[in-house]
């Protein structure tokens, strides 16, 4: 079929999924503006893609092939990752999410890794590293007589560089550190992001082994070793140490956890080294210097009568990895040792979205021993399929070099042109362009509001709901309003059973029945499944033991769970209004229009960078509006800086967000060069900039009493919601980018209204 004849270049795709599209993904000029349509984009990665074929056969059909590329993605029924669908066909044709570097034990390994991170970031992909060969704080340094800082200093360097690298708008840096549980910094790494704000730029995990968790059943102790020497250093409680994992991730969700010598069973090629590290969201495990590029099938396109589709879906599954093979062919690798090791091993990873979908449309309960059937029949056809594609380019093209060395050469087996095949990654973004669930999990809303035009709210709907409530004849505007409030059908009457039990949603379903669906995934997946374990509010300690726990018992490679309201961020969703300022997708209110002419005053503080004027506008009622800085001859990096906390600031304050709250976020924020004014030491421009503003309000309460008045709202807010059955299920913060709710899915922090991804 050649699409590139039809009209309708945007009939296939959502209101929000045009959005994500023309802010992160279609080719722009230099005034930001559009120079492609979803077709477009399409049409260029297809031809990109297929043109990969004729490095092995030079009268190879390009444009057949091209055209079936195009279908399958136009269609919506596979997308490659983000990099991939950004950048084939550009200048920068940097092409794979994913990549993994190694940290040795010296200065020099230390800030090489450091300056090959940010070329990855900088081309749009995330890392991961192991921080384990790093010897421990208080070490000696034999080569200057000092002592080690050890691995967690590193890490905030790692941090702090990740912060200064920017991807271009499209992309944000985003990494995994991850060390071993014997390592003898082990405590403190665990709690090492206690405070929220901490290392913002690293999702980290403990490397758990065999051997400890041998030891946490039976509640013996284990040595931790020192990673240069290979001595005993401590020997310190499994249980002990198993439990301050559970008591952090309780906490906020961090330090996941991940099964080494479970990833390394299935580690193809032992022979060239240790699985050590994964992707920053867990489930692409990697030898150092490897990358590996994913794509996603879309399960929600795989139904056909309400049953499964399987010659489809065998099509797509074997014209995916033909996609994913030549994706390696083409790529633009930021490093040449990157591109060696990833040509050697030629690794993909075809995965999953719409399968919360796909389980309602068969009419199947996703917490129910059906549903984990059709999670391992699926999986199971694909790796099975995807295994008789990559033999076939192998025939063709020859199996990947590195195939001699690897498990799998044994008499009897297939000869395969990728060593690993199947993968279970996040699609935050991707699901919102093909409009489907996102990867493995069960649905997160049923209904949410939308901002429409005059700032009304639209309720918006399951399609699947809609659907079956009309033919049901229990569909009414109540229901979609009161699913609109509370996101879920749980509590809500006049809803048959059997409705209820299949359109269920991430809060309806217990943490066992998430961790038994990861498992089953994981069964057939190559490498490990990318899935947040949710619990309530009220779960216990001995509830994230318990699922860590079974975790390792049923197959899983690692764990990532999240509880409700553990993380302070979460305070910023609230509105003034307690009953409505947490939807399962929040309003955004457009901010006040600027006044032609607005008069404030300015203020002249002393900040370690020099003189900080701050000019504060305000409205016809005297309120502040907006806020403008300058500081002396400041350019460059600081000017630009205190430039956006401007924007910002006038923005929140144009949207009537409490003043108190915006000097609360302002108020300690400390830098290198602090300084002492008439109202005492002043921390940091940031600092300086809510002292003028707290100067400006004669009726704002000292720093203590804003903060013992806020949590007194927190609190408030939360009876009221408990009292009003209001959903706010994995809310963790603010969008950077549009200013709506992130939520915490497929172990990293998304929002579902414009597709940004903190893990990129």
């Amino acid at each position: 079929m050649d699409i590139s004849l039809k009209k309708d270049i945007d009939s296939k795709i959502t209101d929000n999924a045009r959005k994500v599209l023309e802010k992160r993904y279609l080719k722009k000029d230099e005034q930001g503006n559009s120079q492609e349509s979803f077709l477009d984009l399409i049409n260029r990665v297809a031809t990109t893609l297929a043109d990969a074929d004729k490095l092995y056969n030079k009268k190879a059909d390009t444009k057949k092939l091209a055209d079936e590329f195009s279908a399958m993605m136009y269609n919506l029924e596979f997308l490659p990752n983000s990099p991939t669908l950004m950048n084939a066909g550009r200048d920068l044709g940097q092409l794979s999410a994913c990549f993994v570097l190694p940290i040795e034990d010296s200065m020099e390994s230390i800030f090489e890794t450091i300056k090959d991170a940010a070329l990855i970031h900088k081309s749009g992909g995330g890392t991961g590293f192991s921080f384990s060969r790093i010897r421990s704080r208080n070490s000696s340094v034999k080569s200057t007589g000092g002592i080690a800082s050890g691995p967690i200093s590193f890490l905030k360097v790692f941090d702090s560089a990740t912060q200064a690298v920017k991807q271009g708008g499209t992309r944000r840096g985003a990494n995994m550190g991850i060390l071993r549980v014997d390592h003898p910094d082990i405590m403190d790494f665990i709690s090492c992001k206690e405070n929220d704000t901490a290392i913002a730029n690293f999702n980290i995990s403990v490397g758990l082994t065999e051997e400890f968790m041998r030891k946490v059943e039976k509640k013996q102790n284990f040595w931790t070793i020192d990673p240069r020497t290979e001595d005993q250093i401590e020997e310190l409680s499994a249980e002990k140490v198993f439990n301050k994992i559970t008591d952090m991730a309780y906490k906020n969700g961090e330090p996941g956890i991940v099964f080494l010598d479970r990833m390394n069973q299935d580690n193809p090629t032992p022979l060239q080294g240790e699985i050590e590290a994964t992707n920053p969201c867990g489930e692409q495990p990697l030898l150092p210097y490897e990358s590996c590029n994913l794509g996603s099938v879309n399960l929600a396109k795989m139904v056909k009568d309400n049953k499964i589709n399987w010659d489809r879906l065998k099509q797509v599954v074997h014209l995916g990895v033909h996609l994913l093979d030549n994706v390696i062919d083409i790529n633009k690798f930021p490093l040449e040792k990157i591109k060696q090791q990833t040509q050697k091993n030629r690794k993909i990873g075809l995965g999953v979205m719409g399968f919360a979908d796909m389980l309602i449309d068969l009419g199947i309960a996703y917490d129910s021993d059906a549903g984990l059937q059709a999670a391992e029949n699926v999986m199971k056809f694909i790796l099975d399929e995807s295994i008789k594609a990559s033999e076939a380019l192998a025939k063709e093209r020859g199996t990947a070099p590195a195939y001699e060395e690897s498990i799998y050469n044994k008499p009897g087996n297939p000869k395969l042109r990728n060593l690993t095949l199947t993968t279970i990654a996040p699609t935050g973004t991707l699901s919102i362009i093909a409009d489907c669930s996102s990867g493995v999990e069960p649905l997160f809303a049923l209904a949410y509001y939308r901002k429409v035009m005059d700032n009304d709210k639209l309720p918006e709907f399951n399609k699947q709901l809609e659907r079956v409530s009309k033919e049901k004849g229990f569909y009414s505007d109540r229901l979609v309003k009161e699913l609109a409030e509370k996101g879920s059908l749980k509590h809500i009457s006049d809803v048959p059973a059997q409705i209820k039990k299949i359109f269920v949603t991430s809060h309806d379903i217990s943490p066992e029945w998430h961790i038994k669906m990861q498992a089953a995934f994981q069964k057939y997946t190559n490498n490990a499944v990318s899935k947040t374990i949710n619990f309530p509010e009220q779960a216990t300690v001995e509830d994230i033991r318990k699922a860590y726990t079974l975790a390792y018992q049923t197959g899983c490679k690692g764990l990532t769970i999240y509880r409700d309201n553990s993380r302070k961020e979460q305070v910023l969703n609230l509105s003034s209004n307690k009953t409505e300022g947490i939807k399962v997708m929040p309003v955004k209110i457009g901010p006040r229009p600027r006044p032609k002419v607005v008069f404030g005053t300015t203020s002249k503080l002393s900040t370690g960078c020099g003189n900080l004027y701050v000019t504060i506008n305000e409205d016809n009622k005297g309120r502040p509006f907006e806020v403008f800085m300058q500081m002396g001859k400041a350019g460059g990096c600081a000017m630009s800086q205190l430039e956006a906390i401007g924007r910002l600031v006038s923005l929140a304050l144009r949207s009537e967000v409490d003043v108190k709250l915006i000097v609360e976020q302002l108020r300690g924020i400390r830098c290198p060069s602090p300084s002492w004014g008439q109202g005492g030491r002043i921390l940091s421009c940031s600092d300086a900039i809510a002292r003028a503003i707290e100067q400006k309000l004669s009726n704002v309460n000292d720093s203590d009493q804003a903060k013992e008045k806020s949590n007194e709202d927190f609190e408030d807010m939360q009876v009221a919601l408990k009292k009003n059955s209001i959903n706010i299920s994995n809310i963790v913060g603010v969008c950077p980018d549009c200013g709506a709710a992130l939520h915490h899915v497929e172990g990293c922090n998304v929002c579902r209204g414009c597709g940004y991804s903190k893990c990129g």
